[in-house]
């Protein structure tokens, strides 16, 4: 039975910031509020929007966050650890950029920081439980992606090796996501080492199906990857758990395709635009989505190198607004069906029963 999805929502982390009104949970939640969302995705490595520790282990914080946003009309539809996600499982080679996205005291510690990240994640499933949410969101982690392309030739077992340490790690914290009653929805996104169906599948393969491995939805990717979204959820429906929506276009040259070239945002093949600027077919999405029972949120995840997050931020909410389906429960023919019994009697007379 088709169902409708809510919305529209807005992923707090490309706004939050020092200037008003980015700099607090209440303001930020007044200034959606104002552009028409009804829902907020909560960074939960930003101070300014939430305490994550307090959240993990406070019920009564936590219904005071949720107070604050149904104070301006909205709804808390997840918490995201993307961040300390990625910080789970890390390739050597990334060390040094990502002591920015962990604590000053743990850098250049990188078994500290993955402890820390794991952590981080178990309080976002106790926070999201103390939230009274059944999703959540993050990154899987990136130990194999150094070697995504085959050349050098790579030695034999170093990707099964990688993610049976994907397995080995995340299976506690998908556990621990169980214990609590929520799903986790991992964006599949390129620079993680989930980063597709296939990659995704393998995953699923090192945590034995865990029920709580979900997807967060998220077609932008897949355009720059030049991967067929849309037959992507006929495929993946029933481990989708969130949605973000983020536009994106690929526009390939004699000069370069997907990798593009080690170009800068603007200048690359594929680039993330606002909505309604690229070339993701929204419709098409959001009618397969309805189709197969999405339920949940539409979540507008702003990111775009031309144009500005206050202008995207203004024209996502009636974009998303536009694109729900208000699901029907009746056939559209059943104006012409005759009465059940009747058509009992019809169906063996037409038969010659």
């Amino acid at each position: 039975m088709p169902s409708t999805i809510k919305g529209p929502a807005i992923f707090l982390a490309q706004f939050a910031g020092d200037a008003a009104p980015f700099n607090s949970f209440d303001s930020i939640c007044k200034w959606a509020a104002g552009l028409g969302y009804k829902g907020v995705q909560i960074p939960t490595w930003d101070g300014r929007m939430i305490d994550l520790k307090k959240a993990a282990e406070s019920k009564t914080y936590c219904d005071e966050v949720k107070g604050i946003a149904a104070k301006h009309g909205l709804t808390i539809t997840e918490l995201s650890t993307h961040l300390q996600g990625h910080l789970v499982v890390a390739n050597p080679a990334f060390n040094d950029v990502l002591d920015a996205f962990a604590p000053k005291e743990i850098h250049g510690n990188p078994k500290g920081r993955a402890e820390w990240a794991k952590q981080q994640v178990k309080w976002g499933a106790a926070a999201s439980k103390n939230m009274g949410l059944t999703s959540h969101v993050t990154f899987s982690g990136s130990l194999v992606w150094p070697y995504l392309y085959s050349w050098p030739p790579r030695p034999p077992g170093l990707i099964d090796e990688g993610f049976a340490e994907l397995g080995k790690v995340w299976t506690p914290l998908l556990n621990a996501f169980d214990e609590a009653g929520v799903d986790v929805g991992f964006e599949l996104h390129p620079g993680e080492d989930l980063m597709d169906g296939a990659s995704f599948e393998m995953f699923l393969e090192k945590v034995n199906n865990h029920k709580r491995a979900q997807i967060n939805y998220d077609p932008s990717h897949f355009v720059l990857q030049q991967l067929d979204y849309l037959q992507f959820i006929d495929i993946y429906h029933e481990r989708i758990c969130a949605f973000h929506v983020k536009d994106a276009e690929f526009n390939p040259t004699g000069k370069q395709g997907v990798y593009s070239g080690f170009q800068g945002w603007v200048n690359r093949a594929g680039r993330f635009r606002s909505l309604g600027d690229g070339q993701v077919d929204f419709g098409a999405i959001f009618s397969k989505l309805s189709q197969y029972g999405y339920d949940s949120w539409a979540v507008l995840e702003w990111e775009c190198c031309l144009k500005s997050s206050d202008q995207g931020a203004a024209e996502g909410a009636p974009f998303i607004a536009s694109h729900i389906i208000e699901t029907t429960g009746k056939a559209f023919d059943d104006f012409a069906a005759g009465d059940d019994k009747a058509s009992k009697a019809l169906v063996k007379k037409m038969l010659g029963l």
